[in-house]
């Protein structure tokens, strides 16, 4: 038999593409997640795109202007062209999408309004800053070219005044910064949002900024609010000046700045016109919240609101009803509307790739000291061009002594190469010199041509020393910025768009005036409230409750008063009853804790109706003790609406009765005894959360369960149940008070 081959196992299938470690789970540190995967996001976005630099822009901006000036797009005889070719140029420094480009470009637009002195001169529909719904059109519509403020931007920018560095795929060149001209970084707003901090600059009138400038180079200490008052918004408005809160924006950077809408009254038409409102809102919110306010009665005077906003610009017109004030209807809409707002400043910019908060001073003492270093750099540039030109010029007029002798040389020499060498020994000259001579054309080898050249000698060695100079001499480049200054200052200033407004001069508001209708107000155990008119209340039929619930007060007052509820957790929520719309019988009402906006699983046990908060509270408590407090303890000068330890803690509340005026109340315990008393012999309490005094002493085991004000006739013997002293046990019911009654005992 042959011999039996050996069973050999099967060959392991060969894996292709298997990645080592793959499927397995390494533990890692948490936070050298962050350092190595977000760190570098979060930096990425403070560095290069959410913050602004000393030049006054950030990376996207600075790449589209200055690929419109590397277009020819800036100057008199510029062209507008298509939006679109301008994103596609864009894209070769900018590589984040053709849609934010687009957003970058209308944000800088005449058309958009959002800038005080905009960058690009728009043409077609570019949107508009104040308003949500009036959306740009597409970039293959809209036309551009820079605005002439930007040869201010791009002046000397070919002469090295800034450091230019490799785009992000090393094919063309872009500078770091622009060598703007003037403190760009406070004329016209910026804002952005990074990673753990943001920035946002309001922008300030170029005259007054150039002014300021000025001043803080020949006077570091100089009082800054004295030629720069205020912002000035491109919307315009009024801005409310405080001088507290413009001292702190401008020394720390950080601050509000108070800026409400621009108005004019139509007498013949009855209405008010609104042509400016603040840069934090749009027309769109301000009507909405007018007529949100109006649905909820808080504006009867209003009859109308619309947006006529059209070529003319901003409008919102508000038709009045018969006999409305207009300026104290605006003074209402200014606190209750986005008419007036608060602009946020967080002065945050990039200094040598380092975020920095600073104020006014700080910030142009910074830019101060960049653009120094733009016109010492151009200065540089200038003066070495002008060596090299002089040094060619020498040459060039040792060639004047004797010109025969050049051509000879020329002539004479065998090979081109020697042509150079022959010429620096024939007239004793360096390599450059003889080679600008070597290429001088024959036509220009003449007495005439070399005397015209050699006449800039002089003038270009004055003006050697003169730019030596500058660089020596630290003051003579602060004089050249200064001039610089007042140039931009007369060619671009105009007025201001924002009217200043001090608090001397802001008109009081006067309180709102509330009709003080008679209402009926109703509360129930389950905490729902119901405020009806007399009217409806008789129209109307039975109230409508929620299954369980039961009315605890009713109460017939007026609309001009003040609501107290008392909860479960020892605090009081206030609100003005003028607050609540009027209602019907047949809905269940507002549910209280949710409308004040009450804690979790907190609900009020008690509601109290005051005006002039006269009266006290009274606090029965189970342990047979009350507390008696007077009732402007709960008044405050502020309007805070909610306080707490608004009664003692430490045993629970029966009953919680506001008593405008002393008189009788009457206690029950669970033993059935029943006890009646007058306020007046109990003493009074500033102290919100006093345990109060005994009033009834109970046995053991038993404890008070009702507290009320007692109604003359409910009881048929109530001297039988008065004490002479108080603490008293009271007494039980007679005969007649429980007739045709089972007494319940607990």
């Amino acid at each position: 038999m042959p011999p039996r081959k050996k069973k050999t196992a099967p060959a392991e299938p060969k894996i292709r593409g298997v990645i080592e470690g793959a499927g397995e789970i390494s533990k890692q540190q948490i936070t050298d997640t962050l350092r190595q995967n977000f760190m570098p996001y979060a930096m990425s976005v403070i560095l290069s795109r959410a913050i602004p630099e000393i030049d006054g822009f950030k990376p996207s901006h600075r790449k589209l202007l200055y690929t419109m000036y590397k277009m020819g797009l800036l100057g008199t005889n510029a062209h507008r062209t298509k939006s679109a070719n301008i994103v596609g140029e864009t894209m070769k420094l900018n590589p984040h999408g053709d849609a934010a480009i687009y957003d970058t470009m209308v944000r800088l637009s005449r058309g958009y309004e959002a800038l005080l002195y905009p960058y690009v001169d728009s043409k077609g529909n570019f949107g508009k800053f104040y308003s949500r719904d009036m959306a740009w059109a597409a970039s293959r519509y809209t036309e551009a070219k820079l605005d002439d403020i930007c040869q201010e931007l791009f002046r000397d920018i070919d002469k090295d005044t800034v450091d230019f560095v490799d785009n992000y795929d090393n094919t063309q060149k872009e500078p770091s910064l622009l060598p703007a001209a003037f403190p760009s970084i406070l004329v016209n707003a910026n804002t952005g949002i990074a990673v753990g901090m943001a920035s946002s600059i309001c922008p300030f009138n170029i005259a007054e900024v150039c002014e300021t400038t000025i001043a803080l180079m020949k006077d570091p200490e100089h009082r800054i609010l004295s030629t720069l008052p205020a912002p000035d918004f491109p919307g315009g408005g009024q801005i409310i000046c405080d001088t507290n809160a413009l001292n702190q924006i401008y020394s720390t950077g950080r601050g509000g700045i108070r800026v409400r809408a621009r108005y004019s009254y139509d007498a013949g038409a009855n209405c008010i016109d609104i042509t400016q409102i603040p840069p934090t809102t749009t027309i769109e919110a301000i009507i909405e919240k007018v007529i949100d306010l109006v649905k909820q009665g808080k504006l009867r005077e209003i009859a109308d609101i619309r947006d006529e906003t059209g070529l003319a610009g901003l409008k919102i017109t508000i038709d009045l009803k018969r006999g409305v004030d207009p300026d104290k209807l605006m003074l209402r809409l200014f606190r209750m509307t986005p008419l007036e707002d608060s602009f946020a400043c967080n002065f945050n910019v990039l200094i040598a790739g380092v975020p920095r908060v600073m104020g006014i001073r700080e910030i142009l003492q910074e830019w101060t000291a960049f653009r120094i270093e733009c016109v010492r750099r151009r200065t540089h540039y200038e003066l070495t061009r002008k060596k090299e030109k002089l040094h060619l010029l020498l040459g060039l007029q040792k060639i004047l002594l004797d010109i025969d002798k050049a051509v000879r040389i020329v002539r004479s020499t065998e090979e081109e190469s020697e042509v150079v060498p022959n010429l620096m020994i024939g007239f004793g000259i360096d390599q450059t010199q003889a080679e600008y001579v070597a290429e001088i054309r024959l036509r220009h080898l003449n007495r005439e041509y070399i005397l015209k050249r050699t006449d800039e000698i002089d003038q270009l060695e004055q003006d050697i020393a003169d730019l030596e100079d500058i660089l020596a001499n630290r003051a003579r480049v602060k004089s050249i910025i200064v001039g610089e200054l007042r140039e931009i200052a007369g060619k671009y200033g105009q007025p201001r768009r924002s009217i200043l407004i001090y608090p001397t001069e802001e008109p009081e508001e006067e309180p709102e005036e509330i009709p003080d209708d008679p209402v009926h107000v109703f509360f129930t155990a389950e905490g729902y409230f119901k405020k009806i008119t007399p009217l409806s209340l008789r129209m109307g039929g039975e109230q409508k409750l929620k299954e369980g619930d039961f009315i605890v007060r009713a109460v017939e007052t007026t609309n001009n008063r003040d609501l107290l509820f008392f909860t479960d957790r020892c605090q009081v929520y206030k609100a003005r009853l003028s607050d609540f719309d009027c209602t019907k019988a047949s809905v269940l009402g507002e549910y209280i804790p949710s409308k004040l906006g009450m804690d979790d699983g907190e609900r009020p046990v008690a509601m109290a109706i005051t005006r002039d908060y006269e009266g006290s509270m009274l606090f029965c408590f189970d342990n047979g003790k009350i507390a008696k407090v007077q009732m402007d303890a709960y008044a405050t000068k502020t309007n805070r609406r909610k306080l707490l330890a608004a009664y003692s803690d430490k045993a629970p509340l029966v009953a919680a009765v506001y008593a405008p005026e002393d008189g009788e109340f009457l206690l029950t315990a669970s033993s059935g005894k029943l006890l009646l008393i007058h306020s007046g012999a109990l003493q009074s309490k500033t102290t919100k959360n006093t345990q109060g005094v005994a009033v009834m002493t109970l046995r053991r085991n038993h404890r008070v369960i009702r507290f009320e004000p007692y109604t003359e006739g409910s009881l048929q013997k109530p001297f039988r149940y008065r004490a002479k002293n108080l603490p008293a046990a009271g007494a039980m019911p007679a005969a007649e008070e429980t007739q045709g009654e089972q007494l319940e005992l607990e």
